[in-house]
């Protein structure tokens, strides 16, 4: 008789690391994530106060600068910002501030027709048409004529100071 033996061809399982050594990685890693951030914390703390005063004395320079007071004795009045939401695509918005070049003594009353102007203008407008340094030139060679036609021609030039879109 012939002893037939089960025999177990299978490769025995690979065994990973344990458990332990898995769990104890896991802490040796946050303890070294939360002192990088600790750290980073520290030294954007020790940099923050210039950065913020900075900005602090941008804030009290742009307060400074109101409708009534915003020309330099130049010719140039400073409009207050516009900010307001395009034509295309929905939900898309524009905050530009702009600088009136004026060849005599600047009109208040007038500089803030063509600032109503300016907002009415823009709200026609879609993004597509203004993409691009063409798009852009386009944009402010629009807003001059209209200035120069709302004031008769005594707006010259329109300096944009900021433009953003949103």
């Amino acid at each position: 008789m012939t002893d037939l033996a089960i025999v177990d061809d299978t490769a025995p399982e690979k065994q990973g690391p344990s458990l332990l050594l898995q769990i104890a990685l896991l802490v040796g890693l946050s303890v070294v994530a939360v002192g990088i951030g600790w750290g980073s914390g520290l030294y954007l703390t020790g940099q923050q106060p210039a950065a913020h005063e900075q900005a602090a004395v941008e804030t009290a320079k742009a307060t400074e600068t109101t409708l009534a007071e915003a020309h330099d004795g130049m010719g140039v009045v400073y409009l207050e910002p516009i900010t307001t939401n395009l034509a295309g695509p929905t939900g898309t918005w524009v905050r530009l501030e702009l600088a009136l070049v004026f060849d005599a003594e600047p009109d208040m009353m007038m500089a803030q027709t063509i600032q109503q102007d300016v907002l009415a203008y823009l709200r026609t407008v879609k993004i597509h048409q203004v993409e691009g340094a063409s798009g852009f030139q386009h944009l402010r060679s629009d807003i001059e004529e209209r200035a120069s036609i709302r004031s008769d021609g005594a707006v010259k030039r329109i300096l944009i100071r900021t433009l953003l879109f949103q």
